[in-house]
């Protein structure tokens, strides 16, 4: 599961290095390239570290598995591999005395696949949800046109 792209950690990024444009364009070509970018000498480190509370960790696939699995016999409750990772690093950082919550990021319908080989069965399906797979697909491509695109939302909405 590779989420190091995901849209809102590259706001993030942009805010922590002064939303400069350049620099966070710059990061992610070296994510592209390299395979990832490094802050730890920058001022944007610094905010990381002074300004956002946030802490960060690492979990494996098979590190997943074991804690939906786990979430699943201590509380009785399906979790999805990305709030999995989150329970992992979150259970790995936090301070035992305080309690902690986390909130699901997907449904664990989304991936069947690993909740069946993490569960031996597939995840409960939300109402409305069955045969969704059967159900025609529409799609519209849109070029990289910012007008095009508030056009576009303006008239569906």
């Amino acid at each position: 599961m590779d989420i190091s792209k995901a849209s809102n950690f590259e706001r993030f990024v942009w805010d922590m290095v002064d939303q400069d444009g350049e620099k966070v364009a710059w990061l992610w070509r070296q994510l592209e390239e390299k395979g990832g970018f490094d802050l730890s000498t920058d001022r944007a480190w610094e905010k990381i570290e002074e300004d956002s509370g946030f802490a960060s960790g690492r979990s494996l696939h098979a590190d997943r598995i074991a804690t939906i699995r786990q979430v699943k016999k201590d509380y009785g409750v399906v979790i999805d591999p990305h709030t999995a990772d989150g329970v992992r690093i979150g259970m790995r950082l936090r301070d035992r005395g305080t309690p902690m919550i986390c909130v699901e990021t997907a449904l664990p319908a989304k991936f069947e696949a690993t909740i069946v080989e993490a569960l031996g069965e597939a995840p409960a399906r939300p109402a409305g949800f069955e045969g969704i797979e059967d159900l025609p697909q529409r799609c519209d491509v849109l070029g990289v046109d910012a007008e095009a695109l508030k056009a576009y939302i303006v008239a569906r909405t």
